[in-house]
């Protein structure tokens, strides 16, 4: 009995008190503050890169047959303190125009590696400009290029599309044309024009896509102080290709690669 007493009375005394810090320490609902989004390093990304295209992708003229500009633009990358790691995978083809592209966009080898890209690297076009030179070589005229340039805009617009329907989340990456004739026809005023409406026009089809950039390269090639060619006058040698790959990585270094990677956006708390 003396027992049950005391446990009352120790009860007695400790109910109260609870009462009164409930009333005075009622339980707060708590609500998570929106937080200031973390540096783009805060955690090191793997990124998957997925190259498609002519022979600049497949790296003709590169002496390491190592895919032309790929290794150099690898370095930079992961030289980032955001970047960890990345993965590319090259799906360049010699001679490849925008239509024999989009057939290749169509294969499930190709398609299932876009799926799964963080950023989807594309070199495209000059073998188009070449067919109008090859079909129309003994009667050329500026209005053969300027026609045949609406079909491609068309196809690299389908190539666009064929992309984002694949992986809607993947930055898209668009290298320019450059003029390969330029050292020995830098007098033909013509050559330069048509390289220059034709990248305006792929600059025009990029930009109705979100996630996209446009990497400009002519310039590169006008330096007549330095030899960037490959023995056959075409193609970029080892040192072209690092220009290129130099440029690509300007474009995308620092947060600029932020805006092409929707994956990096902070998503807020509740």
């Amino acid at each position: 009995m003396k027992k049950i007493l005391t446990f009352l009375l120790v009860f007695s005394v400790f109910l109260p008190g609870c009462s009164q810090i409930s009333a005075e320490n009622p339980t707060r609902k708590v609500g998570l503050e929106e937080k200031q989004n973390p540096p783009s390093d805060f955690i090191p990304k793997k990124l998957t890169v997925v190259s498609v295209g002519d022979s600049l992708t497949q790296g003709v003229g590169d002496s390491t047959d190592s895919g032309g500009y790929i290794p150099y633009l690898k370095k930079g990358l992961e030289s980032e303190k955001s970047i960890d790691e990345v993965t590319f995978y090259n799906f360049g083809v010699r001679g490849n125009r925008t239509d024999q592209l989009l057939s290749r966009l169509k294969t499930e080898k190709v398609q299932s590696k876009i799926k799964q890209a963080d950023i989807v690297m594309i070199t495209i076009g000059g073998n188009d400009i070449m067919k109008v030179f090859r079909d129309n070589f003994s009667n050329l005229k500026l209005q053969e290029f300027e026609n045949a340039r609406i079909g491609y805009q068309k196809r690299l617009k389908d190539i666009l599309l064929m992309i984002r329907e694949e992986n809607p989340h993947a930055g898209i990456v668009l290298v320019g044309l450059y003029n390969p004739f330029i050292k020995w026809f830098s007098d033909v005023k013509e050559l330069q024009q048509i390289v220059y409406n034709w990248n305006n026009a792929s600059l025009d089809i990029i930009g109705e896509f979100d996630q996209t950039k446009f990497v400009p390269i002519s310039d590169i090639f006008e330096n007549k102080e330095e030899e960037l060619l490959y023995k056959d006058y075409f193609h970029p040698n080892d040192k072209g290709y690092k220009l290129i790959a130099d440029r690509i990585f300007e474009e995308l270094k620092g947060d600029k690669i932020n805006g092409l990677l929707e994956s990096n956006l902070v998503v807020k708390e509740d």
